[in-house]
């Protein structure tokens, strides 16, 4: 996910050889991963969710854990490397949007119960990452590429949620 600096300055602004990127790196996993845990487990599926009509697709709920940490990960390299380049624009502004609406939905399915509402946060989360991704094509690709996977899970959680929304 490095890369070398095309202006030839000799400073890529991912190298990990400088200490103030590993810091931001880190810092940026902390939020991400750290935020995502936290909020799931906070609104882990309980008795309500268990009761629920599921679609056949529903996947096991152990698999929501393992793909999230991975997702997680991606989403906060992809968030770093974008805070890299360019701090302050409308991309990191994407991202950070797409960030608080990821964080949001579970809250609103697991704890508030809103099936409907969180139907049309994991839409818009859906449309930030897709933005994200045409946004960030020609400025840094593998920020990008970081963002396919999560496209497709989040594009399958939208239809199990749209599902789910329609069974109960």
């Amino acid at each position: 996910m490095l890369e070398s600096d095309a202006g030839g300055t000799g400073h890529s602004p991912y190298a990990l050889t400088n200490p103030r990127n590993i810091v931001v790196l880190l810092g940026f996993l902390v939020l991400v991963f750290g935020g995502g845990t936290a909020i799931g487990v906070s609104t882990l599926p309980g008795d309500w969710y268990a009761g629920l009509i599921k679609p056949s697709f529903n996947p096991p709920n152990w698999i929501f854990g393992p793909v999230w940490s991975v997702l997680y990960v991606a989403i906060a390299v992809a968030g770093w490397r974008t805070w890299q380049r360019d701090g302050t624009g409308p991309l990191i502004k994407v991202w950070g949007v797409q960030m608080l609406a990821n964080f949001a939905w579970s809250p609103v399915f697991f704890a508030a119960q809103r099936i409907d509402l969180a139907f049309v946060i994991i839409l818009f989360v859906l449309v930030s990452i897709v933005a994200f991704i045409i946004l960030s094509w020609h400025r840094d690709r593998w920020s990008a590429l970081l963002f396919v996977p999560y496209a497709a899970w989040v594009g399958f959680a939208s239809a199990l949620n749209g599902a789910i929304l329609v069974l109960n």
